[in-house]
């Protein structure tokens, strides 16, 4: 059966198929959320299985998800909109705004528990090394994901300069990490890191504006993201999800119960790299409107060419993450993959082994992901919770199946 949206929709089923079947019913996940959309058509739309396992309740269409990482495309964007007003240059020094960070120290050896030797930086740290995580940052050995601990992630837990110690003012974060070395001069190398928490202080910080304040204000209001922010309101309590990880035995375990989690109340530090919480529906529309080219339903966010410069490859000699990668991001590859200003981007297909080419995307640290692909006017969300977003790889699966059922 074919449909506005150019798909077969009986082969789209699939996609019920495979994630009731093989992840539902085989007790790999509790539940899930899937739309999809192409030529701003609605194609398919699902809530699947459990959103709460203790207490036996079905998954919500309006269910509130931890988007964790996919906060960092929101951060990103509103960055940029700073960028479109004049208000720096994607070259600037960080140090312009942050004068702690012109202290800065790039690793040579030594472990935490020995005074490291460092070298002095070649050049500052600039905002689009924040923007394509190539800041010499790290994640500080918080995020089983990455797949690398690094010597100086001993110096971000003995600061608490880590976005999950959730406290602090914004400029207090910043001064914290200037306090860390490098874990490499800054542009020579891509590491997934605490960079899209800066650029959420840069946000807060070039602008005037606090951070959740400028993002209501400028994002969600215009957009229509009505369950999105840094904290579950009470109004919304019953709708959020529990979250998971599995256990020794391979079965799911509660680590964050809806009834008692930290979303509950409002954060002390609102990480421009994780904070988020929010719907399927809200997060769609932010795709849909990077689909469109930075507009919807007549909310212009961004101009089309920033959109597209920002999703063009930024890696040094435009290779792909695997020539400049230390360590890895959950299912995401590295090879025949670019990065951004925020978002990662199919640059070769065939060497990434997957269907379309041009897309961009990330994803969270529960298993949450999206996809843009402005070639086949594609939008996708995919909301779980299950922890590390390293388990199963939802993306690739959820690419071959909606792409081969692309029939016009």
């Amino acid at each position: 059966m074919e449909h506005p949206s150019g798909f077969d929709l009986n082969r789209l089923e699939r996609l019920t198929t495979h994630l009731q079947g093989r992840y539902i019913d085989e007790g790999k996940i509790s539940g899930c959320q899937l739309a999809l959309m192409r030529h701003g058509h609605l194609a398919y739309q699902r809530s699947l299985g459990q959103m709460d396992l203790q207490r036996g309740r079905s998954m919500a269409d309006d269910a509130i998800f931890r988007i964790f990482s996919m906060t960092k495309p929101v951060t990103s964007v509103a960055l940029m909109m700073l960028y479109e007003r004049g208000l720096f240059q994607l070259d600037d020094p960080v140090c312009r705004w942050v004068p702690s960070w012109q202290e800065q120290c790039v690793y040579v050896a030594g472990d935490g528990g020995s005074p490291y030797q460092t070298e002095p930086l070649r050049r500052p740290v600039s905002i689009r090394d924040l923007l394509r995580h190539t800041s010499g940052l790290t994640y500080g050995g918080q995020l089983m994901s990455v797949g690398v601990e690094h010597p100086v992630d001993y110096r971000y837990r003995s600061l608490q300069a880590t976005s999950i110690d959730r406290h602090g003012s914004m400029m207090g974060f910043m001064d914290k990490l200037s306090q860390i070395p490098l874990a490499y001069q800054p542009g020579e190398q891509w590491m997934y890191s605490l960079a899209t928490d800066a650029c959420g202080a840069l946000v807060e910080i070039i602008s005037g504006q606090a951070f959740p304040e400028f993002l209501q204000e400028h994002v969600f209001d215009p957009l229509g993201m009505v369950d999105t922010g840094f904290q579950v309101r009470p109004d919304q309590r019953s709708r959020l999800v529990a979250n998971y990880r599995r256990d020794a035995n391979q079965q799911l375990e509660l680590i964050d119960d809806p009834e008692t989690s930290r979303y509950l109340a409002e954060p002390t530090f609102f990480s421009g790299g994780g904070g988020l919480v929010g719907t399927t529906a809200d997060y769609l529309r932010f795709c849909e409107m990077l689909r469109r080219g930075g507009e919807l339903d007549g909310a212009r966010i961004l101009g089309p060419r920033t959109l597209e410069m920002m999703t063009r490859n930024h890696l040094k000699e435009g290779k792909d993450l695997s020539a400049w990668a230390l360590g890895l991001f959950s299912e995401s590859p590295n090879r025949g993959v670019g990065f951004g200003l925020g978002f990662a981007s199919v640059i070769d297909p065939v060497v990434a082994g997957v269907m379309g080419g041009g897309d961009y995307y990330w994803g969270g640290a529960a298993s949450t992901l999206f996809l843009v692909d402005p070639r086949e006017e594609i939008s996708l969300v995919f909301m779980t919770q299950l922890m590390p977003s390293s388990t199963y790889n939802f993306r690739g699966q959820l690419k071959n199946i909606i792409y081969s059922a692309i029939v016009e």
